[in-house]
C-alpha cells in the first residue's frame, strides 16, 4: 500500500471521521464493533485548498462527492477501525493525486504513407470477399 501522504498537501486537519457496523471480515466481532470508517473532507469549504484545486477535485471528483461539497471515502475490508482508517487515508491522497495531476496533451500524428498502403491493400481484399459472397451469374 502506498502513503500519498509525502506527496501533497496534509489535509489531515480537517478530515471527519465516522465509524460504524461493518459488513466485512471479522466474524461474530463485527456485530460488537465498529470497524467501519467513512472519511468526509469539505472540499468547498477547504482553508488548505486553493480555488483552483477545488475546481479541479469538484469536477474530476463529482461521483464521490454528495451535498455540498464534502468528498466521502469509505473502509471496511479490514478487522480493525484503525487499519480501515489508515485506508481510507491513503485512498483519499491516492484520489486527490490523480485529480490534481496534469492532463497531458495529446499531440496530433498522421498515418504514415506505409500504413495507409496497407490499409488500402486490405479494404481491396475485404472488398474482393464480398463480391465472391455474391450469387453467380449463370449466362441463359
Amino acid at each position: 500500500m502506498t502513503d500519498y501522504n509525502n506527496n501533497i498537501l496534509d489535509l489531515s486537519g480537517e478530515f471527519e471521521f465516522k465509524s460504524s457496523r461493518s459488513s466485512g471480515p471479522g466474524g461474530q466481532n463485527v456485530n460488537k464493533v465498529n470497524s467501519k470508517i467513512e472519511l468526509n473532507f469539505d472540499v468547498a469549504h477547504s482553508l488548505l485548498l486553493s480555488e483552483k484545486h477545488k475546481e479541479l477535485i469538484l469536477t474530476k471528483l463529482k461521483t464521490k462527492i454528495h451535498g455540498e461539497g464534502i468528498l466521502s471515502v469509505t473502509s471496511q475490508s479490514k478487522r480493525s477501525a484503525l487499519m480501515n482508517k489508515r485506508e481510507c487515508v491513503n485512498k483519499f491522497y491516492s484520489m486527490i493525486h490523480n485529480a490534481l495531476k496534469p492532463v497531458k496533451k495529446r499531440i496530433l500524428t498522421h498515418p504514415t504513407r506505409s500504413s495507409r498502403k496497407v490499409r488500402l491493400k486490405n479494404k481491396k481484399i475485404n472488398g474482393q470477399q464480398k463480391i465472391l459472397r455474391g450469387r453467380i451469374k449463370t449466362e441463359e
